[in-house]
This record gives structure tokens, C-alpha cells and sequence, in this order.
């Protein structure tokens, strides 16, 4: 069922407060959830005319499920990519969003995204993408985890990290650094 009038008003109050109507999809998302106790394929449609958005762009995830052969929450058969839906990301001002170990690729589209999980099936990890300037995202999503820990600042090694492709004896450990 769409959203009503005065529930459009309230999210047109939430999208004022991005700096991008898109990365307002989340609230809005969750708003359509809170008047019908889910999201239909009208509410996702609806979600995608108010942000200027494809269907297709609103629900990214299940073109990745699907391309992949794995429900929500299951991985590939090759074992190299699991689809989940998460809450947050901490960037809502570069979403969609997708996330790779710790760092995030902003602002995709459905294409990109599955570009991004071809490049990952052929064991191949590129660089995160990063939104444009004035972003409120940290540039390393490691960095970013450092912050939320409550550790302030990040130590150097953490600050604008890119991932690489890790070899036997270069797999990271849990204090971040590599055999």
C-alpha cells in the first residue's frame, strides 16, 4: 500500500536531510516498513520515484542473490561471496552501499554492483570507491571501525587503506596486520 499523504510529507522531511535525496533510501525504506510491516513491491517503487532512483537500484540485493544462485545470507558456491543485508554501514551519504571485508564501494548501481561481484568471483579485489567531496564517510571503512571503537584517531596504516589480494601467508589478522 503507498504512503500516505501526510506519511509523504514526513518522508520529504527525511530526505531534506541528506545531502542526496538517494542516500535517504534506508529511512525511507524503513518507513514504508513501519506503515505496512514490510516492504512491498509498490513501497519499493514508490521508494524509487521519490529518490530518483530505478526498482531495480532499491532492491540491488536480490539481483546479487540471484546472480550468485544463493538466497539472502547464503554464499556462492565458490565459497567467495556471501550476500547479506545489513542495517547500517555507517555511509548513508554514499548509499547504495556495498561492502568487501572492511571497505566500502559507493554509490552503485545495480550494474556495478554485479561488476563488482565478477571481479570478486575472479579473485579480484578493487579498489573502494568513495563518494564525493564533502562525504561524511571515512575513507577506510577500517578506520572507521577504529573510531567506533572508541579509540579516536586511527593509526596511520588504517587511514585511506586499500585492500589487496592476500596471499597464503599474507592473510590479515585480527589486529589488522598481515602474516
Amino acid at each position: 500500500m503507498p504512503l500516505t499523504d501526510e506519511t509523504l510529507a514526513r518522508a520529504e522531511e527525511l530526505i531534506a536531510r541528506y545531502p542526496e535525496r538517494r542516500s535517504a533510501l534506508l529511512p525511507i525504506l524503513f518507513l514504508l516498513q513501519a506503515e505496512d510491516g514490510y516492504v512491498s513491491p509498490a513501497g519499493v517503487s514508490q521508494a524509487a520515484g521519490l529518490l530518483g532512483l530505478t526498482k531495480a537500484e532499491v532492491g540491488a540485493a536480490d539481483a546479487l542473490a540471484e546472480r550468485l544462485g544463493t538466497p539472502l545470507g547464503g554464499t556462492d558456491e565458490s565459497g567467495m561471496v556471501t550476500v547479506e543485508e545489513v542495517e547500517c554501514l555507517a555511509a548513508c551519504d554514499g548509499a547504495p552501499v556495498m561492502q568487501v571485508n572492511t571497505e566500502n564501494y559507493e554509490r552503485l548501481t545495480t550494474g556495478q554492483a554485479l561488476g563488482l561481484v565478477e571481479a570478486l568471483l575472479r579473485d579480484e579485489v578493487p579498489p573502494p570507491t568513495f563518494s564525493a567531496e564533502g562525504s561524511v564517510t571515512e575513507p577506510s571503512a577500517a578506520a572507521l571501525h577504529w573510531r567506533l571503537a572508541g579509540l579516536g584517531e586511527p593509526p596511520e596504516r588504517l587511514r585511506g587503506r586499500r585492500p589487496e589480494k592476500a596471499g597464503p601467508d599474507q592473510r590479515e589478522q585480527p589486529g589488522g596486520e598481515a602474516q
